[in-house]
């Protein structure tokens, strides 16, 4: 049987590979999208689009009661909506560091804390947040950035115990470089310089982030729970 399965931030990039790689793989899918208009062949898979941002709590209810209207409670919740506002810590600003963490931090938990309460009736359920390795490594630049990703490794484990005798599991994957129009953003000699540190000497392409992701959710990983997965060509390692 079909679950149902939200994807945040699934218009484009790597939400968007993860929310294709559901839908060809037959289950309910719903993503949601903050602006602009949603990718039509996902529409036209019959997936479900729903504009909703996530650091607007109102929102995120509607766009569960949306959700559970036309596909039921939702079973399969991938955290993936963020944004970045890079720059040096003393040009950067309380609104760009607070925005950001508000976004990637507290937007998840917002997400995660709706799903959970369905999945606690249902005494099961998965959750993988999409964290970075910056996260894990740092970055200059980007101070808020990589503390909301590290903040999302701290959330995933503790849910992972709170959460772990209701057959309820939570993971994290965390990506290096994907070939995804924020990396595309990045000056040319910048991104040479950063695949030059990566032991496989390219980007990922986004579907293999969302193979990661469908692995985590699957039967074959029913007894992983607070890991978090390097995505990133061998960049973090020992991180």
């Amino acid at each position: 049987m079909s679950r149902s399965v939200l994807v945040t931030g699934g218009n484009r990039g790597i939400g968007l590979a993860i929310a294709r790689a559901f839908a060809e793989h037959g289950e309910k899918v719903a993503f949601t999208y903050r602006s602009g208009e949603p990718p039509q062949d996902l529409v036209a898979r019959g997936c479900l689009p729903v504009k909703c941002d996530i650091t607007d709590p109102e929102q995120v209810e509607q766009a569960y009661k949306e959700i559970e209207e036309r596909h039921g409670n939702v079973e399969v919740l991938v955290a993936n909506a963020g944004i970045n506002r890079d720059g040096l810590i003393l040009r950067m600003s309380d609104d760009d560091f607070t925005s950001v963490l508000d976004t990637n931090l507290t937007g998840t938990f917002r997400v995660v804390k709706r799903a959970s309460k369905g999945m606690l009736r249902a005494r099961t359920g998965r959750i993988v947040l999409i964290s970075s390795v910056v996260g894990l490594l740092g970055s200059p630049g980007q101070v808020n950035y990589a503390a909301s990703k590290a903040g999302l490794v701290g959330f995933a484990r503790s849910l992972a115990r709170e959460l772990g005798s209701r057959n309820i599991t939570c993971n994290v994957v965390a990506p290096g470089w994907v070939d995804t129009d924020m990396s595309r953003a990045v000056s040319e000699q910048r991104l040479a310089e950063s695949l030059a540190q990566v032991p496989l000497g390219r980007a990922a392409n986004p579907e293999e982030i969302a193979g990661v992701v469908r692995f985590l959710v699957s039967d074959d990983a029913a007894y992983i729970t607070g890991a978090v997965i390097p995505v990133d060509g061998g960049l973090g390692m020992g991180h």
